[in-house]
């Protein structure tokens, strides 16, 4: 990877990636879990800069959660190719979410995704969400730079459906937070979908929404629930088995490719 310095305009942090192999599926592309590995250590390597980055925050009890993301799928990048990745701080939403944009491009400056993703500050030692205002974190403000250009909702969509795989979060699954690290969740959803809906189909987009933390040694079951209404539709959710909580709901398009 090779980062480029970030844009004194808009702030907007550049890095660019060749996709290595061991991020591409059968088809040689790149998965899509490790989409959002790099979009989520972009957006960390550039709140370091920014200076609101894991250590800043560690010595004041705070730290970033993850709590939405939305990628829009145009193509995806074959192994060997290089990509060039953008993200920037785009606006606060009530108060509390602190809403990230992305777009990757490919060597030829065309567009192959777009996300956009909002996080939530949470004291590490009350376990609750810290306001910006009382946070007192400033990142430069963008509204009008867009990634992705749609509202991070409530999905509320996947109940009641087919259990399709349990994992367990140990080692492998952790991040810095001992916690199940994002991407993670997207390798389940992954997993717990049908083969031939994958082979036959390509992804145009999802979005996924992080509910509640899943610790070592928990267990998470990932129930799927095709959208009656929408065939290009599959709602996912994933049920902590320890509490009953719901870890993560997720939202998936499909296309023809």
């Amino acid at each position: 990877m090779q980062n480029t310095d970030t844009n004194p305009i808009y702030s907007i942090y550049e890095e660019i990636i060749r996709v290595p192999g061991y991020e591409c599926d059968f088809n040689q592309k790149l998965k899509p879990a490790a989409f959002f590995r790099y979009l989520t250590e972009a957006a960390g390597v550039h709140a370091e800069k920014l200076g609101v980055g894991f250590q800043a925050l560690h010595t004041r009890n705070l730290f970033w959660v993850h709590s939405r993301m939305k990628i829009k799928f145009y193509k995806f990048p074959k192994i060997g190719e290089r990509i060039t990745l953008r993200t920037w701080p785009k606006t606060i939403q009530q108060k509390l979410f602190f809403i990230r944009d992305y777009v990757v491009l490919d060597a030829d400056r065309a567009k192959i995704a777009a996300a956009s993703s909002a996080w939530l500050l949470i004291d590490s030692v009350s376990r609750r969400m810290v306001p910006s205002l009382s946070a007192g974190i400033e990142l430069p403000s963008n509204p009008d730079l867009v990634g992705l250009d749609e509202p991070l909702e409530r999905l509320g969509l996947a109940q009641n459906g087919e259990k399709r795989l349990t994992r367990t979060a140990s080692y492998s699954s952790l991040d810095l937070l001992n916690h199940v690290n994002n991407s993670r969740y997207v390798e389940w959803i992954c997993d717990a979908l049908p083969a031939d809906l994958i082979n036959q189909n390509e992804m145009d987009w999802m979005q996924i929404n992080y509910d509640h933390e899943t610790r070592p040694g928990e267990e998470v079951s990932v129930f799927l629930n095709p959208v009656t209404s929408d065939p290009s539709l599959w709602a996912l959710e994933g049920i902590n088995q320890s509490d009953g909580q719901r870890s993560f709901e997720a939202l998936v398009c499909w296309k023809k490719p």
